[in-house]
């Protein structure tokens, strides 16, 4: 529910349609019924789609989403009259239709997290809700700003040039993310470099200005693509200890810290940590043998490169590229 929030809300393009839909709609009913609306698509759209494992290419649903902005501001200046000289599309048909099209667009974010079998429906029904909090939150905030900006004569004009700008940010976000999907369709290599120190002891020390600091048996430097993401795997046996320490250059990502039992095949995999941040560290110890690491998903236009240390008793695994 957390990550579902956080992504509406950090989401500008998903902000800017529902700023579009809101923003020359005059009474609360027409609001209500136009968000209602966008809801009821990408709620569909999101449930059907995560659950039947539908996966479609990011790049390609968020360059439509960057249009949707486009489209919806186009019609707020109504100009399919103005200079297309033609009637607009029925309005409630396409909030719909764009809305099925946002949903596919947070589907293919939920599916890139680590999702288990166990509690799937109630898993992705949670991220829906958590994103229908933050777009009732963001919502309301957009209201109180235009019902108090309403009524002054200044807000035609800035109506027109919001909704310009609205079109202008569409186009560049429809072009930003085709240049990315024309990177996907011909993907390149990216190489995980990994530099080992001399083999110590798990439980060496070593002391530095009166601060005892762990002697890392192993430091990798792992590359996460733009927008994209990665796994790194430890071979460790049950009951056996893991002291890491991982950080970005400052770029926060989403991570999960978890384990999967030897030779399962039911996908289960049990969670140690799992947060949004630029950095971690801690120890754990393993309650079965098996595969554990860590998964990053890299939400910004840029790589990030981070620097993973670990000292314990393990068995290093190759990198894992998480598949696009």
């Amino acid at each position: 529910m957390w990550l579902g929030a956080t992504h509406m809300l950090s989401g500008y393009d998903h902000l800017a349609f529902v700023f579009g839909i809101i923003f020359c709609l005059t009474s609360f009913h027409d609001i209500a019924k136009y968000v209602t609306a966008f809801t009821l698509g990408h709620s569909v759209s999101l449930l059907y789609a995560t659950f039947s494992a539908i996966q479609l290419n990011y790049f390609a649903i968020d360059a439509v989403i960057g249009l949707s902005v486009s489209y919806i501001a186009f019609a707020n200046i109504d100009g399919f009259r103005k200079y297309l000289n033609i009637h607009p599309p029925n309005m409630m048909l396409m909030i719909i239709g764009l809305g099925l099209i946002h949903g596919f667009g947070l589907s293919t974010r939920l599916q890139e997290l680590p999702l288990s079998e166990d509690h799937l429906l109630l898993n992705i029904i949670s991220f829906n809700v958590g994103i229908e909090l933050g777009q009732v939150s963001a919502l309301a905030l957009m209201l109180l700003l235009i019902a108090a900006w309403r009524k002054t004569h200044a807000f035609q004009t800035f109506s027109l040039v919001a909704n310009y700008g609205l079109i202008l940010m569409g186009g560049l976000l429809f072009l930003m993310q085709m240049h990315g999907y024309e990177h996907t369709a011909n993907p390149e290599e990216f190489i995980v470099s990994t530099e080992s120190s001399s083999p110590l002891a798990s439980s060496a020390m070593v002391s530095s200005d009166a601060i005892l600091q762990p002697t890392w048996q192993d430091s990798i430097s792992i590359t996460i693509p733009a927008r994209g993401d990665t796994e790194y795997k430890l071979h460790m046996e049950k009951g056996a200890t893991l002291d890491y320490a991982w950080e970005s250059n400052g770029t926060e990502l989403f991570f999960d810290l978890h384990g999967e039992p030897a030779g399962d095949t039911t996908g289960y995999f049990e969670s140690f940590k799992k947060s949004i941040d630029s950095q971690s560290h801690g120890s754990f110890t393993t309650s079965f043998e098996g595969p554990h690491g860590w998964y990053w998903k890299n939400d910004t236009p840029s790589p990030v490169t981070i620097e993973l240390h670990v000292t314990g008793s393990y068995r290093r695994l190759d990198v894992n590229k998480v598949p696009q």
